[in-house]
């Protein structure tokens, strides 16, 4: 086993991240200079960001609030990373998502935000955008996947 795949076997920060389009496509043209841009942010990369101004981290794909028990310290992941460089808040998936659903539940929230995007109002948006979800699709799998984390 190389360096590298010990490092990130030891490490959870460094085996969750997101995939930015054309990534794959950079990893298999071997004539393209990847060293500092490989087209994926990992959780460790996203933790040493400086996201202090932030308010809000939307991870709206699937399973995006998964990690990994690390010594009785929590969940690492990307959930912690963002919190961690700085974020107040992360909406983040614990299961796989419908894409409609999905689509329906972030517009129900951005709108209901946006009338008061006051850090008071966040999970208020959020959860009145989960109820109107729910009235559509009753079914906790598709309003019930996505949950706020922080202030």
């Amino acid at each position: 086993m190389g360096m590298q795949a010990k490092i990130a076997k030891e490490n959870p920060l460094l085996r969750s991240g997101l995939m930015m389009a054309g990534s794959a496509a950079i990893a298999r043209d071997s004539m393209v200079d990847n060293s500092t841009d490989d087209g994926i942010l990992t959780a460790y990369e996203a933790a040493n960001m400086n996201l202090t101004q932030t308010d809000l981290v939307v991870l709206s794909s699937c399973e995006t609030g998964w990690g990994e028990m690390k010594n009785s310290q929590g969940v690492y992941g990307l959930q912690r990373a963002f919190m961690v460089a700085g974020a107040k808040s992360v909406i983040m998936s614990l299961w796989v998502v419908d894409d409609f659903a999905t689509q329906e539940l972030m517009s129900n929230f951005y709108r209901e935000w946006i009338k008061d995007p006051s850090a008071e109002n966040r999970q208020k948006a959020f959860r009145t955008a989960q109820v109107k979800l729910k009235e559509k699709f009753p079914d906790p799998y598709y309003w019930g996947a996505f949950v706020m984390v922080g202030k």
